[in-house]
């Protein structure tokens, strides 16, 4: 598989400058933190709608029972909406909402949670999302013991997109790309020297 570079615009304030930095990624991936499921706050739906790009934007729920707030961020004209398994009691309901929508829909497993819980629904949804930090504040350390759950979704659907968010830097992109991962989510580091070369790099880690 290709592998995808998605720059998390948290680490660029969510701003429209960050956006156009990154025009050569291949999508731009939109945080959002309700401040109950993790403790941060962060924008809601109306700053999706603002943001100006031809990439596709890639809006990540940490929030609580997301069943009652997707339809706002498919609106606001996400491509893509991943929740977490953590923050939800109807998983089927939330993935048939947002497929029915024609967007993609992905499920979020934190470090902690048995890839087991997650398993039931990976036939259904277009990628998985595996946090290789804890949610919820960025510019954490990569958990590498996280990989093992790619391993074993990646050994069990070798066709799905895996998405990993988290400490993703030069080094543990080449890990988690050797486990399985196909999309890169990488904030703090691609903000950080040259946005271009970064991009480039975590494209084709070897």
């Amino acid at each position: 598989m290709n592998v995808k570079v998605a720059p998390s615009i948290l680490a660029g304030n969510f701003t429209q400058d960050a956006v156009d930095k990154v025009k050569s990624a291949d999508m731009i991936h939109i945080d959002i933190m309700d401040g109950e499921f993790v403790p941060t706050k962060t924008v809601w739906a109306d700053l999706v709608a603002e943001l100006e790009t031809d990439l596709p934007k890639d809006v990540h729920l940490m929030i609580m029972n997301p069943e009652e707030y997707v339809e706002e961020f498919i609106g606001a004209g996400a491509d893509s909406i991943s929740f977490h398994i953590e923050a939800t009691d109807v998983p089927e309901a939330v993935i048939g909402l947002i497929q029915s929508k024609g967007v993609k829909a992905g499920i979020v497993i934190n470090p902690e949670t048995s890839v087991e819980k997650i398993m039931p629904f990976l036939e259904e949804v277009d990628f998985v999302l595996v946090m290789s930090v804890h949610p919820g504040k960025g510019g954490q350390s990569f958990i590498e013991k996280t990989l093992d759950k790619v391993k074993f979704i990646r050994e069990k659907f070798p066709n799905l997109d895996i998405e990993i968010d988290g400490g993703i830097d030069e080094e543990t992109a080449k890990l988690a790309v050797k486990a399985g991962v196909n999309i890169l989510v990488s904030g703090t580091y691609i903000y950080s020297g040259d946005i271009e070369k970064k991009i480039r790099e975590l494209r084709k880690p070897s």
